[in-house]
């Protein structure tokens, strides 16, 4: 539950979306928590037109990359390819505010986003639903949560922590003056 809500309120506060890759662009894409066989190398004459002219900053040093980078940047690039020109605007958008983060935010970022891809299913399941009841809350009332968050005590984030989560879709942390 620890994990849950701090993966969702992390997220939250660093402005970074949850259902997309933080950096939201191909070269970001973190490597999945399982173990997987090593990659076989990618030959560039493998790539699609589409994907050869999307990576072609990579076309000279493609070769030398590890057969993972090569992976996820095809991987990342055929997924681009088949977004729609508003899912590539939210994409870049999301890129520029990635990159505007200080370097130690998007290492927290980094970290937070790896520990929910090693939670079983279900649980990354669960987080995504309170995290989209969060975005759907007027920005007002997200703010107001963040602001509750700040205020309370380091006992009183556990106790919250450990609560169950709500099914209604409203937070309801505890006042600071609130024993937990």
């Amino acid at each position: 539950m620890r994990a849950l809500l701090l993966c969702a309120w992390g997220l939250l506060s660093a402005g970074a979306s949850l259902a997309q890759e933080p950096a939201g662009a191909p070269a970001a894409a973190p490597a999945p928590a399982a173990p997987q066989a090593p990659a076989a190398p990618r030959p560039w004459q493998s790539l699609s037109p589409q994907q050869q002219q999307l990576l072609s900053s990579f076309q000279g040093r493609w070769d030398s990359l590890p057969p993972e980078k090569q992976q996820a940047l095809a991987r990342g690039s055929q997924r681009w390819n088949t977004m729609t020109p508003e899912q590539r605007a939210g994409a870049q958008q999301r890129f520029k505010q990635w990159r505007a983060l200080p370097p130690e935010q998007r290492q927290v970022i980094r970290e937070r986003w790896q520990q929910f891809r090693a939670l079983p299913p279900a649980e990354q399941q669960r987080i995504r639903g309170i995290y989209e009841r969060l975005r759907q809350m007027p920005p007002e009332r997200r703010q107001e949560l963040r602001r509750q968050w700040h205020q309370m005590t380091p006992e009183q984030r556990r106790g919250f922590m450990h609560r169950p989560a709500p099914r209604g879709g409203a937070f309801h942390p505890p006042s600071r003056g609130a024993q937990r």
